[in-house]
């Protein structure tokens, strides 16, 4: 049988800013130019900008959608995978991750990182929220300053499943 492949997750908003969609798009070829595979929520924003680079490096794309149709996937999924659950989809792209990269993002992004941590799957930060416990920070979020960086920090620690 032959090792399987190193996939994370790229989240983030589905109207990113033009930073954030820069910033998703580099992860994306980083992620490629490394030969991860990445998942994603399958739409547009964040996950089409990552899917974007990822796909004009030669790599690797999956979009776990929302809804029924698969034709709903950003052009650069490779492998769309059709739920029909609406935002539970959520855990589905986070735990078939290693590691999660979040980028910006509202609370859909948020409901990921929290589905990643309660399963112990890294999530590295790139102008993502901030957490707090009882006011105190919670670094359970590893913050990253560039994309480059933020893939690092994910290919160390991602999580063999």
């Amino acid at each position: 049988m032959s090792e399987s492949k190193t996939i994370i997750a790229v989240i983030g908003a589905g109207e990113p800013s033009a930073e954030e969609a820069g910033l998703a798009e580099e992860v994306g070829r980083e992620l490629a130019r490394r030969d991860v595979v990445l998942v994603c929520g399958g739409l547009g924003g964040t996950m089409e900008a990552a899917c974007r680079g990822a796909s004009s490096e030669g790599g690797m794309t999956v979009g776990i959608l929302p809804g029924e149709n698969p034709k709903m996937a950003n052009p650069y999924v490779h492998i769309p995978i059709a739920t029909g659950v609406g935002y539970a989809r959520n855990v589905a792209v986070v735990k078939s991750a290693m590691a999660v990269i979040a980028i910006g993002g509202s609370y859909g992004t948020l409901s990921e990182i929290a589905y990643a941590r309660q399963s112990n799957i890294p999530v590295i930060g790139l102008n993502t929220w901030t957490i707090s416990r009882d006011n105190k920070p919670d670094d359970s979020i590893i913050r990253a300053q560039n994309p480059k960086e933020a893939v690092d920090k994910a290919l160390s620690l991602a999580v063999k499943r």
